[in-house]
Protein backbone atom coordinates (compact mmCIF):
# COMPACT_ATOMS: atom_id res chain seq x y z
CA UNK A 1 0.00 0.00 0.00
CA UNK A 2 1.62 3.90 -0.46
CA UNK A 3 -0.04 7.21 -0.70
CA UNK A 4 1.04 8.82 -3.86
CA UNK A 5 1.37 12.37 -4.20
CA UNK A 6 2.35 14.49 -7.59
CA UNK A 7 4.02 17.36 -6.79
CA UNK A 8 4.20 20.81 -9.32
CA UNK A 9 4.45 17.95 -11.96
CA UNK A 10 4.74 19.73 -15.22
CA UNK A 11 5.06 18.18 -18.70
CA UNK A 12 5.55 19.08 -22.48
CA UNK A 13 5.04 17.44 -25.07
CA UNK A 14 6.20 18.91 -28.94
CA UNK A 15 5.87 18.52 -32.37
CA UNK A 16 9.19 19.23 -33.52
CA UNK A 17 9.76 18.31 -37.44
CA UNK A 18 10.11 21.70 -39.62
CA UNK A 19 8.26 20.37 -42.57
CA UNK A 20 4.84 21.55 -43.97
CA UNK A 21 2.15 20.09 -46.84
CA UNK A 22 2.00 22.25 -49.71
CA UNK A 23 -0.96 21.92 -52.20
CA UNK A 24 0.89 19.35 -54.40
CA UNK A 25 0.89 16.81 -51.06
CA UNK A 26 5.40 17.58 -50.70
CA UNK A 27 7.10 17.88 -47.94
CA UNK A 28 8.54 20.82 -47.52
CA UNK A 29 10.97 22.70 -44.98
CA UNK A 30 9.77 25.78 -44.06
CA UNK A 31 12.48 29.04 -43.57
CA UNK A 32 13.57 29.55 -40.31
CA UNK A 33 10.56 26.96 -39.00
CA UNK A 34 8.83 29.29 -39.12
CA UNK A 35 5.16 28.59 -38.78
CA UNK A 36 2.85 29.02 -41.78
CA UNK A 37 -1.05 28.20 -42.42
CA UNK A 38 -0.12 24.64 -44.09
CA UNK A 39 2.46 23.62 -41.35
CA UNK A 40 2.07 20.55 -39.89
CA UNK A 41 5.13 19.60 -37.85
CA UNK A 42 6.26 22.81 -36.98
CA UNK A 43 7.88 23.28 -33.25
CA UNK A 44 4.95 24.43 -31.13
CA UNK A 45 3.28 22.76 -27.94
CA UNK A 46 1.17 19.27 -29.00
CA UNK A 47 0.38 19.31 -25.17
CA UNK A 48 1.16 19.96 -21.93
CA UNK A 49 0.60 19.76 -18.10
CA UNK A 50 1.43 22.44 -15.69
CA UNK A 51 2.14 22.65 -12.08
CA UNK A 52 -0.46 20.17 -11.53
CA UNK A 53 -0.68 18.31 -8.10
CA UNK A 54 -2.56 15.43 -6.67
CA UNK A 55 -2.58 12.97 -3.83
CA UNK A 56 -4.13 9.81 -3.63
CA UNK A 57 -4.57 8.51 -0.38
CA UNK A 58 -3.62 5.17 1.05
CA UNK A 59 -5.37 2.18 0.24
CA UNK A 60 -8.25 4.21 -2.09
CA UNK A 61 -9.38 3.94 -5.27
CA UNK A 62 -8.70 6.89 -7.29
CA UNK A 63 -10.66 7.32 -10.81
CA UNK A 64 -9.42 9.81 -13.09
CA UNK A 65 -12.32 11.07 -15.65
CA UNK A 66 -12.19 12.88 -18.71
CA UNK A 67 -12.39 13.70 -22.56
CA UNK A 68 -9.95 12.08 -24.98
CA UNK A 69 -6.86 13.61 -24.61
CA UNK A 70 -6.90 15.36 -21.61
CA UNK A 71 -4.13 13.73 -20.12
CA UNK A 72 -5.35 10.62 -18.07
CA UNK A 73 -2.99 8.37 -19.62
CA UNK A 74 -0.18 10.54 -19.06
CA UNK A 75 -0.80 10.96 -15.54
CA UNK A 76 -0.35 6.80 -15.61
CA UNK A 77 2.57 6.43 -16.91
CA UNK A 78 4.52 9.57 -14.62
CA UNK A 79 3.11 8.03 -11.80
CA UNK A 80 4.32 4.47 -13.23
CA UNK A 81 8.05 6.00 -14.28
CA UNK A 82 7.53 5.05 -17.65
CA UNK A 83 7.54 8.89 -18.73
CA UNK A 84 9.27 11.58 -16.50
CA UNK A 85 8.42 14.61 -15.87
CA UNK A 86 9.85 18.03 -17.25
CA UNK A 87 10.10 19.05 -13.07
CA UNK A 88 8.07 18.18 -9.79
CA UNK A 89 8.28 15.30 -7.97
CA UNK A 90 6.23 12.24 -7.48
CA UNK A 91 6.67 10.26 -3.97
CA UNK A 92 5.13 6.94 -2.96
CA UNK A 93 5.18 7.54 0.90
CA UNK A 94 6.84 11.19 0.83
CA UNK A 95 9.81 9.16 -0.66
CA UNK A 96 10.66 11.09 -3.90
CA UNK A 97 10.77 8.65 -7.00
CA UNK A 98 12.52 10.28 -9.39
CA UNK A 99 15.69 7.89 -9.40
CA UNK A 100 13.36 4.90 -8.81
CA UNK A 101 12.77 2.56 -12.07
CA UNK A 102 9.35 1.53 -12.84
CA UNK A 103 10.25 -2.29 -12.15
CA UNK A 104 11.56 -0.86 -8.75
CA UNK A 105 8.23 0.59 -7.86
CA UNK A 106 6.01 -2.73 -6.84
CA UNK A 107 3.17 -1.48 -8.82
CA UNK A 108 0.72 -3.53 -11.07
CA UNK A 109 -0.25 -2.43 -14.39
CA UNK A 110 -3.46 -3.75 -16.39
CA UNK A 111 -3.26 -2.25 -19.72
CA UNK A 112 -6.10 -1.69 -22.37
CA UNK A 113 -4.51 -4.28 -24.49
CA UNK A 114 -3.73 -6.77 -21.35
CA UNK A 115 -0.19 -6.44 -22.56
CA UNK A 116 0.45 -10.41 -21.88
CA UNK A 117 3.05 -13.07 -23.09
CA UNK A 118 1.81 -14.34 -26.65
CA UNK A 119 3.93 -17.42 -25.67
CA UNK A 120 3.02 -18.20 -22.25
CA UNK A 121 0.05 -20.11 -20.86
CA UNK A 122 -2.31 -18.17 -18.57
CA UNK A 123 -0.72 -20.12 -15.44
CA UNK A 124 2.58 -19.07 -16.92
CA UNK A 125 1.35 -15.20 -17.37
CA UNK A 126 -0.08 -15.22 -13.71
CA UNK A 127 3.46 -16.44 -12.19
CA UNK A 128 5.57 -14.32 -14.91
CA UNK A 129 6.74 -12.21 -11.58
CA UNK A 130 8.63 -15.42 -10.48
CA UNK A 131 9.48 -17.02 -13.35
CA UNK A 132 12.13 -14.74 -13.92
CA UNK A 133 13.66 -15.01 -10.38
CA UNK A 134 16.19 -18.06 -9.21
CA UNK A 135 14.62 -21.08 -8.85
CA UNK A 136 14.52 -22.26 -5.19
CA UNK A 137 12.21 -24.45 -3.16
CA UNK A 138 11.57 -21.58 -1.31
CA UNK A 139 9.86 -18.97 -4.58
CA UNK A 140 8.18 -22.16 -5.66
CA UNK A 141 6.22 -22.69 -2.53
CA UNK A 142 5.64 -18.84 -2.64
CA UNK A 143 4.62 -18.72 -6.00
CA UNK A 144 2.03 -21.89 -5.45
CA UNK A 145 0.34 -19.89 -2.49
CA UNK A 146 0.15 -17.34 -4.40
CA UNK A 147 -1.14 -18.88 -7.64
CA UNK A 148 -3.89 -20.63 -5.00
CA UNK A 149 -4.93 -17.23 -3.28
CA UNK A 150 -5.14 -15.62 -6.67
CA UNK A 151 -7.34 -18.26 -8.11
CA UNK A 152 -9.82 -18.41 -5.22
CA UNK A 153 -10.27 -14.28 -5.98
CA UNK A 154 -10.30 -14.33 -9.54
CA UNK A 155 -13.19 -17.03 -9.38
CA UNK A 156 -13.24 -21.49 -9.20
CA UNK A 157 -13.54 -20.80 -12.87
CA UNK A 158 -10.50 -19.31 -13.60
CA UNK A 159 -8.77 -22.98 -13.25
CA UNK A 160 -9.75 -24.14 -17.26
CA UNK A 161 -8.22 -21.19 -18.53
CA UNK A 162 -5.03 -21.65 -16.70
CA UNK A 163 -3.44 -24.19 -19.76
CA UNK A 164 -4.26 -21.54 -22.82
CA UNK A 165 -2.47 -18.91 -24.01
CA UNK A 166 -3.45 -15.73 -25.06
CA UNK A 167 -4.64 -15.97 -28.55
CA UNK A 168 -6.90 -18.70 -27.02
CA UNK A 169 -8.81 -16.59 -24.85
CA UNK A 170 -11.44 -14.11 -24.93
CA UNK A 171 -11.02 -10.66 -23.90
CA UNK A 172 -12.80 -11.19 -20.61
CA UNK A 173 -10.64 -14.24 -19.78
CA UNK A 174 -7.04 -12.09 -20.75
CA UNK A 175 -8.47 -9.51 -18.83
CA UNK A 176 -8.82 -11.70 -15.87
CA UNK A 177 -5.62 -13.13 -16.58
CA UNK A 178 -3.72 -9.97 -16.15
CA UNK A 179 -5.27 -9.24 -13.26
CA UNK A 180 -3.99 -12.43 -11.80
CA UNK A 181 -0.56 -11.58 -13.09
CA UNK A 182 -1.03 -8.15 -11.13
CA UNK A 183 -1.88 -10.04 -7.81
CA UNK A 184 0.51 -12.17 -7.78
CA UNK A 185 3.40 -9.61 -7.50
CA UNK A 186 1.59 -8.36 -4.75
CA UNK A 187 1.76 -4.40 -5.69
CA UNK A 188 2.02 -1.75 -3.36
CA UNK A 189 0.12 -0.11 -6.20
CA UNK A 190 -2.68 -0.18 -8.88
CA UNK A 191 -2.13 1.25 -12.19
CA UNK A 192 -4.90 0.20 -14.55
CA UNK A 193 -5.95 1.99 -18.02
CA UNK A 194 -9.11 1.48 -19.42
CA UNK A 195 -9.16 -2.28 -18.91
CA UNK A 196 -12.93 -2.79 -19.61
CA UNK A 197 -12.63 -0.94 -23.05
CA UNK A 198 -12.39 -3.78 -25.33
CA UNK A 199 -15.45 -5.62 -23.30
CA UNK A 200 -18.96 -5.50 -24.40
CA UNK A 201 -21.42 -4.55 -21.71
CA UNK A 202 -22.39 -7.73 -20.31
CA UNK A 203 -18.88 -8.87 -19.35
CA UNK A 204 -18.35 -5.04 -18.28
CA UNK A 205 -20.99 -5.17 -15.60
CA UNK A 206 -19.26 -8.10 -14.32
CA UNK A 207 -15.78 -7.84 -14.24
CA UNK A 208 -15.91 -4.23 -12.73
CA UNK A 209 -18.28 -5.52 -10.11
CA UNK A 210 -15.97 -8.53 -9.05
CA UNK A 211 -12.46 -5.78 -9.40
CA UNK A 212 -14.44 -3.73 -7.19
CA UNK A 213 -14.55 -6.54 -4.47
CA UNK A 214 -10.71 -7.70 -5.48
CA UNK A 215 -9.55 -4.40 -4.45
CA UNK A 216 -11.44 -4.13 -1.54
CA UNK A 217 -10.14 -7.63 -0.40
CA UNK A 218 -6.18 -6.37 -0.84
CA UNK A 219 -6.78 -2.91 0.08
CA UNK A 220 -4.09 -1.97 -2.54
CA UNK A 221 -3.96 1.99 -3.35
CA UNK A 222 -5.29 2.20 -6.87
CA UNK A 223 -5.37 4.65 -9.62
CA UNK A 224 -8.11 3.95 -12.71
CA UNK A 225 -8.52 5.56 -15.56
CA UNK A 226 -11.86 5.14 -17.69
CA UNK A 227 -14.07 7.50 -19.73
CA UNK A 228 -16.88 5.57 -18.43
CA UNK A 229 -18.69 7.52 -15.65
CA UNK A 230 -20.92 4.68 -14.52
CA UNK A 231 -17.74 2.84 -14.01
CA UNK A 232 -16.45 5.28 -12.14
CA UNK A 233 -19.40 5.50 -9.80
CA UNK A 234 -19.12 1.98 -8.77
CA UNK A 235 -14.93 1.57 -8.30
CA UNK A 236 -14.29 5.28 -7.05
CA UNK A 237 -13.75 6.21 -3.70
CA UNK A 238 -12.61 9.53 -5.09
CA UNK A 239 -12.73 10.97 -8.52
CA UNK A 240 -10.62 13.09 -10.41
CA UNK A 241 -12.12 15.51 -13.36
CA UNK A 242 -9.42 16.53 -16.15
CA UNK A 243 -9.38 18.97 -18.78
CA UNK A 244 -6.89 19.92 -21.30
CA UNK A 245 -3.79 18.69 -18.56
CA UNK A 246 -5.50 20.30 -15.93
CA UNK A 247 -7.21 18.59 -13.06
CA UNK A 248 -10.29 20.75 -12.51
CA UNK A 249 -11.80 18.80 -9.03
CA UNK A 250 -11.43 15.97 -7.09
CA UNK A 251 -13.90 14.53 -5.02
CA UNK A 252 -16.49 11.83 -4.62
CA UNK A 253 -19.04 11.00 -7.27
CA UNK A 254 -21.44 12.91 -5.02
CA UNK A 255 -19.21 15.81 -4.18
CA UNK A 256 -18.28 16.77 -7.32
CA UNK A 257 -21.67 16.07 -9.07
CA UNK A 258 -23.59 18.46 -6.71
CA UNK A 259 -21.11 21.10 -6.38
CA UNK A 260 -19.21 21.51 -9.53
CA UNK A 261 -16.32 23.82 -9.16
CA UNK A 262 -17.04 24.85 -12.52
CA UNK A 263 -19.51 24.68 -15.67
CA UNK A 264 -17.11 22.40 -17.50
CA UNK A 265 -17.90 19.96 -14.39
CA UNK A 266 -21.09 20.38 -14.30
CA UNK A 267 -21.78 19.45 -17.81
CA UNK A 268 -19.38 16.68 -17.88
CA UNK A 269 -19.97 14.71 -14.75
CA UNK A 270 -23.23 12.87 -16.03
CA UNK A 271 -24.52 9.47 -14.42
CA UNK A 272 -27.88 9.95 -17.07
CA UNK A 273 -27.31 9.88 -20.38
CA UNK A 274 -30.83 9.82 -21.08
CA UNK A 275 -30.59 13.94 -21.24
CA UNK A 276 -27.57 16.38 -20.71
CA UNK A 277 -26.29 16.84 -17.52
CA UNK A 278 -27.12 20.36 -16.83
CA UNK A 279 -29.00 23.38 -18.01
CA UNK A 280 -27.68 26.50 -18.65
CA UNK A 281 -29.43 29.64 -18.19
CA UNK A 282 -29.14 33.25 -18.53
CA UNK A 283 -29.64 34.56 -14.99
CA UNK A 284 -31.58 37.73 -16.04
CA UNK A 285 -33.58 36.18 -18.04
CA UNK A 286 -35.23 34.22 -15.40
CA UNK A 287 -34.79 36.13 -12.18
CA UNK A 288 -34.78 39.67 -11.25
CA UNK A 289 -31.67 39.95 -9.43
CA UNK A 290 -29.00 37.83 -10.86
CA UNK A 291 -26.55 39.68 -13.51
CA UNK A 292 -23.79 38.39 -15.10
CA UNK A 293 -24.64 34.58 -14.35
CA UNK A 294 -25.43 31.22 -15.47
CA UNK A 295 -27.80 29.39 -13.57
CA UNK A 296 -27.23 25.92 -13.37
CA UNK A 297 -30.54 23.54 -12.80
CA UNK A 298 -30.33 19.78 -12.76
CA UNK A 299 -33.19 18.14 -14.87
CA UNK A 300 -33.81 16.07 -11.65
CA UNK A 301 -34.54 19.44 -9.94
CA UNK A 302 -36.98 20.62 -12.00
CA UNK A 303 -40.96 20.60 -10.69
CA UNK A 304 -43.46 21.57 -13.21
CA UNK A 305 -46.94 21.81 -12.12
CA UNK A 306 -49.94 22.52 -14.48
CA UNK A 307 -51.65 25.36 -13.17
CA UNK A 308 -50.27 28.67 -11.80
CA UNK A 309 -48.10 29.40 -9.14
CA UNK A 310 -46.30 31.76 -6.81
CA UNK A 311 -42.96 32.12 -7.66
CA UNK A 312 -42.94 30.07 -10.84
CA UNK A 313 -41.64 30.25 -14.37
CA UNK A 314 -43.59 29.35 -17.07
CA UNK A 315 -43.33 27.67 -19.93
CA UNK A 316 -44.32 25.85 -22.98
CA UNK A 317 -43.92 22.29 -23.80
CA UNK A 318 -42.04 21.27 -27.02
CA UNK A 319 -41.72 17.46 -26.36
CA UNK A 320 -42.05 14.84 -24.33
CA UNK A 321 -39.62 11.83 -24.04
CA UNK A 322 -41.34 8.45 -22.03
CA UNK A 323 -38.10 6.80 -20.73
CA UNK A 324 -40.41 3.66 -19.92
CA UNK A 325 -38.11 1.18 -17.94
CA UNK A 326 -36.86 3.95 -15.57
CA UNK A 327 -40.55 5.08 -15.38
CA UNK A 328 -39.50 8.95 -16.01
CA UNK A 329 -40.55 11.52 -18.71
CA UNK A 330 -38.26 14.07 -20.47
CA UNK A 331 -39.55 17.08 -20.83
CA UNK A 332 -38.27 19.62 -23.14
CA UNK A 333 -39.46 23.07 -22.34
CA UNK A 334 -39.05 26.69 -23.19
CA UNK A 335 -38.62 29.54 -21.23
CA UNK A 336 -38.66 32.86 -23.26
CA UNK A 337 -35.67 31.98 -25.72
CA UNK A 338 -33.92 29.58 -23.34
CA UNK A 339 -34.50 25.56 -23.72
CA UNK A 340 -34.42 23.43 -20.38
CA UNK A 341 -34.84 19.59 -20.27
CA UNK A 342 -37.20 18.57 -16.99
CA UNK A 343 -37.09 14.72 -15.45
CA UNK A 344 -40.37 14.10 -14.05
CA UNK A 345 -42.33 10.94 -12.89
CA UNK A 346 -43.83 8.68 -15.31
CA UNK A 347 -47.60 9.16 -13.84
CA UNK A 348 -47.04 13.05 -14.96
CA UNK A 349 -50.33 13.63 -17.50
CA UNK A 350 -48.47 16.39 -19.65
CA UNK A 351 -49.45 17.14 -23.79
CA UNK A 352 -47.48 18.59 -26.15
CA UNK A 353 -47.55 22.55 -26.33
CA UNK A 354 -49.01 22.94 -23.02
CA UNK A 355 -47.98 25.64 -20.97
CA UNK A 356 -46.67 24.45 -17.60
CA UNK A 357 -45.36 26.41 -14.13
CA UNK A 358 -41.36 25.32 -13.41
CA UNK A 359 -39.97 26.13 -9.92
CA UNK A 360 -36.19 24.89 -9.39
CA UNK A 361 -35.97 23.24 -6.26
CA UNK A 362 -32.13 23.83 -6.53
CA UNK A 363 -29.92 25.39 -8.72
CA UNK A 364 -25.78 26.48 -9.15
CA UNK A 365 -24.65 30.36 -9.92
CA UNK A 366 -21.81 30.53 -11.97
CA UNK A 367 -19.87 33.79 -13.13
CA UNK A 368 -20.88 34.45 -16.72
CA UNK A 369 -16.95 35.24 -17.37
CA UNK A 370 -14.87 32.79 -15.57
CA UNK A 371 -17.49 29.76 -15.79
CA UNK A 372 -16.43 29.18 -12.04
CA UNK A 373 -19.48 28.00 -9.71
CA UNK A 374 -20.10 31.20 -6.99
CA UNK A 375 -22.99 29.71 -4.73
CA UNK A 376 -25.94 27.43 -4.68
CA UNK A 377 -29.56 27.82 -3.45
CA UNK A 378 -31.71 25.07 -2.30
Amino acid sequence: MAKIELINISKEFELSSPFFLNPFGVFLKTKNNRESNNTIGYKKSAFFIENLNLTIPDAKIMVILGPTGCGKTTILKIIAGLIQPDSGEVKYDGINMEDSLPRDRKIGMVFQDYALYPHFTSKSNVLSYFLFKKKTPELKEIANEKYKKTSELLGVDITYLMDRIPNNLSGGEKQRVAIGRCITREPALFLLDEPFSNLDQKLKEKYRLSLKILLKNFNITTVYITHDQQEAYILADLITIMNKGKIEQVGTFEDIYNKPNNIFVAEFLNPDQDTQAINLINGEEIFDNPKNVIIGVRPEDIEIKGEKNKNYIKGNIIDLRNIILKKKIIATISINKNIVYAQIPFNKNLSLKNSVYLRFKKYLYFDKKSGQRTSSSS
